[in-house]
């Protein structure tokens, strides 16, 4: 090997061991509760809770010591720190490694596990042989984090050998969208990934992925599909689909919605088991639609000063149930001003689940002050958006005459003024000739 081919070898080795370390460092150390129950007090009563504060250093490799070297706070047990090796780096997302000294924290919480079989049909393949391996013998931890801002949701399950404190990652699943807004009638993505241990003996024998909806207490099966035998369960609810190359290639797990409706609004999980092991994560779908405004009547006719006209404003398709409305009046001076809410009407839900509703409002010409007229317009305001609906009003016989009127009277009476004195002079002039001659007469 020549002396510039061994230079260029110690170089790549060097640029190796920096990327590594570099990754290494880029993971976070994360603030956790470990919370597990009890021990039961007998009496038919449920297991209470204990928690204590924990402490996860993540690393990408088994190898990098960078963690161990940092010393626990005082506050937190040594027992409870733990080394977890993440090889996906899943863990590593920017959105749990918040800057040095940040107040904002990623949510975490670690848990005991317990692999077991499920009774699930489209689970159920996943361990037919009914047998539990060796392998399921060691500390086992349900770990669940959400990122910053909620860009970011993750469970994972880790296995220790028993009494150790470095677990692994052996299943992961992942969500980008744990928080989404859609209009009535698009497409919808729920994005759901999810990544096994290639090494683990638990990661070759298939897996399955359910989605499954919940509101207000209300819950149902979307989607359910077995992977080891390529079968969707029977449940399957119209509309929602998986892209299947995806995931069998890259544990895209995903959620398509073909048109998103308004009962799509919730809650939804996704749920992705090995043989033994489960990890879920969920996403909230809000399908959100503006209002339309409409005003009756759509021309309003003219008004005579204190006079009361009538105009009334209805949103209707919009989603979901909450909704401000609001009169303003803008005057021939373009200056507004709130014209309170009317009189609004209760929600009124159409065929499709979208709510309607309208307000009245009265508009006195006298006590409101709307001068000559101006513009009336209705107010809505929504969480997909302000909308606004406007009509003209005219109003004529007001008390108060603007500087124009003043004016144009001023100059009528001017020329009526004019027009009498030519009357009389004219008369006054024609009376004096047709006396002439008269008196000439008598004379």
């Amino acid at each position: 090997m020549t002396y510039r081919s061994k230079s260029i070898y110690k170089l790549s080795l060097v640029a190796v061991i920096c990327f590594i370390k570099a990754s290494s460092s880029s993971c976070p150390v994360l603030e956790c509760w470990f919370v597990q129950e009890k021990a039961g007090r007998g009496g038919g009563l449920a297991a209470a809770t204990s928690q204590e504060k924990s402490l996860l250093h993540i690393r990408t490799d088994a190898y990098s010591h960078s963690a161990e070297s940092q010393q626990a706070p005082s506050d937190i047990n040594p027992d409870r720190v733990y080394f977890i090796t993440d090889p996906a780096a899943t863990l590593c997302h920017r959105s749990l490694n918040p800057p040095r000294g940040s107040v904002n924290k990623p949510h975490c919480e670690i848990n005991p596990f317990l692999p077991q079989p499920s009774t699930l049909k489209w689970v159920a393949p996943l361990t037919d042989s009914a047998l539990s391996p060796i392998y399921l013998q060691a500390d086992w931890f349900s770990t669940s984090i959400q990122g910053l801002n909620k860009q970011l949701a993750i469970s994972t399950i880790t296995r220790a050998p028993t009494a150790a404190q470095e677990p692994n990652v052996i299943l992961s699943v992942t969500s980008k969208t744990v928080s989404v807004q859609s209009r009535l009638g698009e497409p919808v993505l729920l994005d759901c990934g999810f990544w096994a241990y290639p090494p683990s003996p638990l990661s070759g024998s298939g897996f399955a992925v359910e989605w499954r909806y919940q509101f207000r207490g209300d819950g149902r099966l979307v989607l359910a599909y077995d992977g080891k035998t390529d079968r969707l369960a029977d449940t399957q609810e119209e509309g929602a689909t998986l892209d299947f190359e995806g995931l069998h290639r890259k544990g895209n797990a995903s959620l398509i919605l073909q048109e998103a409706k308004v009962r799509h609004s919730g809650m939804y999980i996704c749920t992705v088991y090995l043989p033994y092991l489960v990890a879920q994560v969920a996403v909230e779908l809000e399908v959100v639609e503006p209002p339309s405004l409409s005003i009756y009547p759509s021309a309003l006719p003219l008004a005579v000063h204190g006079q009361t006209l009538t105009v009334q404003c209805e949103a209707s398709g919009f989603a979901p149930l909450s909704l401000e409305l609001s009169w303003e009046f803008k005057g021939t001076d373009g200056k507004s001003r709130p014209l309170g809410s009317g009189s609004v009407t209760g929600h009124r839900q159409a065929w499709d689940g979208t709510y309607s509703q309208s307000t009245r409002l009265e508009l006195d010409t006298t006590k409101l002050d709307l001068g000559r007229g101006g513009e009336v317009t209705c107010v809505a305001v929504h969480l997909g958006g302000t909308r606004r609906a406007s009509v003209t009003l005219n109003v004529i016989g007001f008390s108060t005459p603007s500087i124009e009127d003043s004016m144009a009277m001023v100059g009528v009476a001017l020329v009526l003024y004019g027009l009498i004195k030519f009357v009389s002079w004219t008369f006054t002039s024609s009376g004096s000739d047709e006396a002439g001659p008269q008196e000439k007469k008598d004379k």
